[in-house]
């Protein structure tokens, strides 16, 4: 059963939430602050977290980029605010998406069974390839990229991101094309999280955008890959 751990200071929300996914078959975990959610995080390993944003003492974004030092399981970060600035502090620290209060719990759980759509890599579409290009690999079965001798942490979305690039070198993307291959056709919110993503992606790679080794910025229109397999 898929494990939901929902991270909210609001114990009437959790309950609701909580109410709704074991009604689609859901398990359910609930933390009241961020502390406490790293240690559930830790000790039940769930599928997914919610996290809210405002919360006594640190904040969700505080949390999150704790998280994300170790711990690459996807998180919708759940928030009262609606400035883009916002969803792209979260997606720059590693937010897979996005639910703006207030919500129905149905837009909740379309969003979570999205996330975890494109996030889990057992299915029976995973291919054993490895992609390999002048001092970079991708293992497409473990799930692990090496740069230039050492290996790269990437969240689980910017993997995804980075494969449907490399699979097909010097094939231009549209931000629309990525959001569809990447996050699912039902992935509705801005393009602009396919920039955010691009940026860490080339951070971790060390890639410069303006004089890049393996991701090149095609203006007015999106990305292609640009390193010739070796």
């Amino acid at each position: 059963m898929t494990t939901v751990l929902i991270v909210d200071d609001e114990p009437e929300l959790r309950e609701m939430v909580r109410r709704y996914l074991e009604a689609e078959d859901f398990a359910v975990t609930e933390a009241g602050d961020g502390d406490a959610a790293l240690v559930a995080i830790a000790t039940t390993e769930p599928d997914i977290v919610v996290l809210d944003v405002s919360m006594p003492g640190r904040d969700g974004f505080e949390i999150l980029q704790d998280l994300r030092r170790t711990n690459n399981v996807p998180v919708i970060m759940l928030t009262a605010r609606t400035e883009e600035i916002d969803r792209v502090i979260g997606l720059t620290v590693g937010a897979d998406d996005y639910v703006t209060k207030p919500f129905s719990p149905r837009e909740l759980v379309a969003r979570i069974r999205a996330v975890l759509r494109r996030t889990r890599a057992d299915g029976p579409d995973v291919v054993d390839t490895t992609l390999t290009f002048d001092g970079l690999t991708i293992s497409e079965a473990a799930r692990e990229i090496h740069c230039d001798g050492g290996e790269v942490e990437i969240s689980t979305l910017e993997f995804d991101l980075l494969l449907a690039l490399a699979r097909t070198p010097g094939r231009v993307f549209s931000r629309a094309q990525l959001l569809e291959r990447v996050w699912g056709w039902d992935y509705y919110g801005v393009d602009r999280v396919v920039d955010v993503h691009i940026a860490n992606i080339r951070k971790q790679l060390h890639d410069d955008a303006d004089h890049p080794r393996f991701i090149g910025t095609v203006r007015g229109i999106g990305y292609k890959f640009i390193a010739e397999p070796s």
